[in-house]
């Protein structure tokens, strides 16, 4: 036994943890490497203490039995990834304003209809840095028939992304000129939290989606799709169907941004690249 496992709280074992490794695939696509062992153990030793465990095996025997459906969301919500930041990935936003969405300004589509999709939205700050780049390319937004989908596995992050709450140094990397229009103090004046504005959070909306699941509740056509950072952690059939997917959700000529790591290379053929991780859909 190493040192790290007799320091530890609970027994871990290398069969308890690939006993959740493929209970995690199972349930949401999302593949954990054997590094990840560390992780697992520290998000899910939080579970057994708030159930009264004193083992995984414990754990492991409620969320594979009927009687513990109920934990499930708890389980997923633990394992879930949720790094995320305002405007992260810059150039994107960049190219949404000036490549995308001023020329919709320019010549709206017919009744000024636009679709947007923040695919795994985590705690709403993608797709608030969205709302805002929306906001400062059509000044008359809301005369327009615009809205932005946001969508998470992880319910906790869904409620704080309809919350639009946020600490005072998350809203940093909002540009200034942004932070003065669309962000009010949250809590009195001495609080150290911000509020995303009503006007753009009306403009949001946040839905439960588990990739793997079927059928999506999830209506398109879209004109965008950010899908950033999500699908590095899914296999690569997984990956495929997944695009295929978003494909058939894309207006003809729509826009996918994904993440700075991930490419479509030998995952889909129904994109150009026109770009650095910017994608157009082939007509």
């Amino acid at each position: 036994m190493s040192l790290e496992q007799r320091e530890r709280e609970f027994h871990f074992s290398d069969s308890d943890f690939h006993e959740l490794v493929g209970i995690v695939g199972k349930r949401t696509g999302i593949k954990l490497a054997e590094h990840k062992r560390s992780m697992v153990y520290s998000r899910l030793a939080r579970r057994l203490r708030a159930l009264g465990f004193t083992q995984f095996r414990q754990y492991i025997q409620l969320i594979t039995a009927p009687e513990g459906e109920g934990e499930i969301t708890d389980f997923v919500n633990a394992i879930t990834t949720n790094l995320t930041k305002f405007f992260r990935e810059e150039h994107h936003f960049t190219h949404l304003r000036d490549r995308v969405l001023k020329p919709l300004a320019a010549h709206p589509p017919l009744g000024k209809r636009v679709r947007m999709w923040s695919a795994g939205c985590s705690s709403g700050m993608e797709c608030y840095s969205m709302a805002m780049t929306a906001q400062e390319a059509i000044p008359d937004i809301e005369r327009w028939d615009f809205k932005i989908l946001a969508t998470d596995i992880d319910t906790n992050m869904l409620k704080k992304g309809q919350e639009g709450i946020y600490r005072k140094e998350d809203a940093e990397a909002v540009p200034p000129e942004y932070r003065k229009k669309y962000l009010v103090r949250h809590g009195g004046a001495k609080a150290d939290e911000v509020q995303v504005i009503d006007k753009l959070r009306a403009l949001s909306s946040f839905k439960y989606l588990n990739f793997i699941s079927e059928p999506w509740p999830v209506k398109g056509l879209f004109d965008v799709i950010f899908c950033r950072n999500v699908v590095i952690y899914f296999d690569k059939e997984t990956q495929r169907r997944l695009f295929a997917k978003f494909a058939e959700m894309l207006k003809p000529q729509g826009w996918l941004y994904i993440g700075h790591s991930e490419n479509l290379m030998g995952v889909s053929d129904s994109f150009e690249s026109l770009g650095k991780t910017v994608y157009r859909k082939i007509a």
